[in-house]
């Protein structure tokens, strides 16, 4: 007892007491144990599978914080679902983000202690609170990886797209994890006092490093292209308006996009009871309008079921302003606010007189009317009527999307763009008269779009709002995407992560051969 006193009062290492105290709740040294030359870190089989499970879940965390940041250009998405399904609005996707964020540095953290604690020689013993911790990180990440995969599958391939151009600076940054790692290897290596235990420390260190020094030779982003092929930039196309500066579907929406210079407009169309077609996403009213207080009684009722009095009464914004639907939304002018809240369910005929005014191409998707509606099979020659008759706007400003009638519409209105929403052969479109193809992101692909192309066939993609994914359009070479960050994009003015070849290749290089150099050091250190 003295002697621990003794020890305790005189043998001071501030440092590692708190390495040992905030991994292992050690904080004294006679609690602590050097490990020695030769031997494992850990000295129970217990606590070596406590270590793995550890360094487990810390590549699990840093998968699904990468796979859920790369996919928030579909947070607007994953919460719209949430709301059909829970009855009401909230940013789950913002939470999950953080929780990604808080588990990856939780994991992070002790990951470091760990390697700083095996850098000083002290044994591994994990406080029995971060048992619990790992094995939660490990419980949240798993499953929340395994529904993503079931319940969103697209987001594996928005996942696999960003790799096209994040790839070269995910290298960079696996190479500087090898860097680090370097340290904690060769000191454990040089402890061991048998070669085959030293065989079996570098051995996988070295594979995994000529991995990643090779990598790159399989490395592919169409953004990495010589100077002089670029292609135009992509149009804009405003999804619903400017969503993320004003209530969707709106007048205000669309003058919104217009004022920050995009090149088209989109936006849904349905049919009220009495026959005047009107904006509108949803098939209820719940989600952008006040109908929980002025028809408190027919929330669930289909909107086509209400007569365009009854809709005219709406507000379609101060619902905008209550939920803020946008992740990492700008705060309103007060004259902003203040149109926000003034504004009404908008007519097929106000947004295609407001496109024409001002050149705007227009791209709708079209809902038939349920059973029972008087327009059930009279819905197609009442937009049409709209179109020809009432806006009159320019015929080659309509993209049309809809393909049930499409030989009729090209009887009775030709000079329409003819737009398919999939991909199909060319012989087939151009038998169709088709000239552009309107298709989700995920479905991008250079090579398509250049086959295309070359059939004078252009594609537009949706719904892209983040800076990266409209980079990697842009190198791609689609003709214009739809989005909701018509005021962000607008302002981009070459893509992001754009090199040539010869300036990869140099980065490339250097990175191998300076982390070579350093780990090389370093073991002879």
């Amino acid at each position: 007892v003295v002697r621990r006193r003794l020890l305790q009062r005189y043998e001071h290492q501030p440092f590692i007491s708190c390495l040992a105290g905030f991994y292992s709740c050690r904080w004294r040294r006679y609690q602590r144990e050097k490990t020695e030359p030769g031997k494992c870190c850990c000295n129970m089989v217990n606590e070596l599978k406590i270590s793995t499970d550890r360094d487990f879940s810390f590549c699990l965390s840093l998968v699904f914080l990468y796979t859920w940041g790369e996919g928030k250009n579909d947070y607007n998405g994953f919460d719209w679902y949430n709301y059909g399904n829970l009855g009401f609005w909230f940013l789950w996707s913002l939470v999950i983000l953080i929780v990604a964020a808080v588990l990856f540095a939780y994991t992070s953290l002790l990951l470091v202690l760990a390697m700083c604690l095996l850098a000083e020689g002290q044994q591994l013993y994990l406080h029995w609170s971060h048992k619990i911790g790992t094995f939660l990180v490990l419980g949240f990440t798993i499953s929340s990886l395994f529904a993503l995969s079931i319940l969103w599958r697209d987001h594996r391939k928005t996942v696999r797209l960003s790799f096209q151009v994040t790839a070269p600076y995910l290298h960079i940054g696996a190479i500087a994890i090898m860097v680090l790692l370097s340290w904690p290897v060769a000191l454990h290596a040089i402890r061991a006092d048998k070669k085959v235990i030293q065989v079996v420390i570098v051995g996988p260190y070295l594979a995994i490093l000529l991995f990643l020094f090779l990598i790159p030779l399989g490395m592919y982003s169409p953004c990495i292209r010589e100077k002089g092929t670029l292609g135009p930039k992509p149009a804009l196309i405003g999804h619903r308006g400017a969503p993320m500066l004003a209530p969707e579907n709106t007048e205000m929406s669309f003058l919104k996009t217009i004022e920050h210079g995009g090149d088209g407009l989109e936006t849904d169309v349905t049919i009220s009871y009495d026959g005047v077609p009107f904006l509108m996403h949803d098939d209820t009213l719940r989600r952008t309008t006040n109908i929980h207080e002025v028809y408190p009684n027919e929330t669930g009722k289909a909107a086509s079921l209400f007569s365009w009095d009854s809709l005219q009464k709406l507000n379609a914004g101060t619902w905008f302003l209550k939920n803020k639907p946008f992740l990492g939304m700008g705060s309103l002018s007060k004259a902003d606010r203040n149109q926000a809240m003034n504004q009404s369910i908008y007519t097929l005929s106000g947004f295609l007189r407001l496109a024409d005014s001002h050149n705007k191409l227009v791209i709708f998707d079209l809902y038939r009317p349920p059973e029972r509606h008087p327009y059930r099979n009279l819905w197609i020659r009442q937009i049409l009527d709209v179109i020809l008759k009432e806006s009159k706007i320019k015929r080659h400003l309509v993209l049309w999307l809809h393909n049930s009638v499409r030989s009729f519409v090209q009887s009775v209105a030709p000079g329409f763009q003819h737009t398919m929403g999939r991909k199909a052969p060319i012989e087939d479109l151009l038998k169709h008269n088709i000239v552009k193809l309107n298709l989700v992101y995920t479905d991008m692909s250079s090579e398509d779009i250049r086959k295309y192309a070359e059939a004078n066939i252009t594609t537009n993609f949706y719904v892209v709002n983040e800076p990266w994914l409209y980079s990697l359009a842009w190198c791609s070479g689609a003709h214009s995407v739809t989005t909701n960050a018509v005021h962000l994009l607008k302002d981009l003015s070459q893509p992001l992560f754009l090199m040539t070849p010869q300036q990869y290749n140099t980065m490339w290089i250097l990175t191998d051969l300076t982390s070579a150099l350093l780990i090389s050091l370093i073991f002879a250190l």
